[in-house]
């Protein structure tokens, strides 16, 4: 079963510099029957203007991943972490028992970002940051494994049964993914024009997946894909 999200009826915030998209409920955007989908929690859909950014801020018991679109990604923490991420690179928190950092755009260029929060599997873990840079040719025509909870399947390593995967592939090419049918799956289309096994996806959109073993993914238009695999819902 596929079920399309069509971004324009996706929560919404604007606060000046800072421009964004809500997967699901967060902040002002509230919705109770949206609050998450299996152990994926938050995705927003951020963009912030040339020198925009958020202080020190703390975050406990969250699995976070920002995946950079478009721009630079400046990182600081209370662990002595600093970094910049450009596009397609990949900045991991386990927030555990606790943890203050701070995110900004330090540049003249706008940046675009997906904020994730995924729910763990364990309660107040050791506190603990990464970041990773893939090279961009390893996730053309193929889906490339971002983060998982699974030891080897991924470069980075989180706190939840879940796998993540991004995709680029070119206008009319496929993209295949075997999903167990224990297992659910959310699909952002990031940039372009697609299909998912035949449902009509624009950039922003997202699709829940479920009880559906066989996914395809098909671009209209070069197209940019991140995808959830996750343990199901209980019914």
């Amino acid at each position: 079963m596929i079920k399309v999200i069509k971004h324009e009826n996706m929560g919404r915030s604007d606060r000046g510099w800072l421009h964004s998209l809500f997967h699901f409920s967060f902040a002002e955007y509230y919705k109770p029957d949206n609050i998450k989908f299996g152990a994926l929690r938050v995705v927003n859909d951020d963009r912030f203007d040339p020198h925009g950014g958020f202080g020190m801020h703390p975050h406990d018991n969250m699995e976070i991943i920002s995946y950079v679109v478009d721009g630079q990604l400046t990182h600081r923490d209370n662990l002595g972490n600093g970094s910049r991420l450009e596009r397609g690179d990949v900045q991991y928190m386990s927030a555990g028992s606790g943890i203050m950092h701070s995110e900004y755009n330090d540049t003249n260029e706008p940046l675009r970002f997906l904020q994730i929060w995924i729910l763990p599997d364990e309660k107040n873990a050791e506190p603990n940051y990464g970041d990773h840079r893939f090279d961009w040719e390893d996730r053309v025509g193929k889906w490339m494994p971002v983060a998982s909870g699974e030891e080897g399947f991924a470069p980075i390593r989180i706190h939840q049964d879940m796998k993540v995967l991004v995709g680029v592939i070119g206008s009319d090419e496929t993209l295949y993914y075997d999903l167990d049918p224990a297992r659910q799956a959310y699909l952002i289309q990031i940039e372009g024009e697609g299909m998912v096994n035949g449902n009509e996806l624009d950039a922003g959109d997202a699709a829940e997946i479920t009880a559906t073993r066989e996914v395809s993914v098909r671009a209209k238009t070069p197209s940019h894909y991140i995808m959830f695999d996750m343990a199901a819902d209980e019914a």
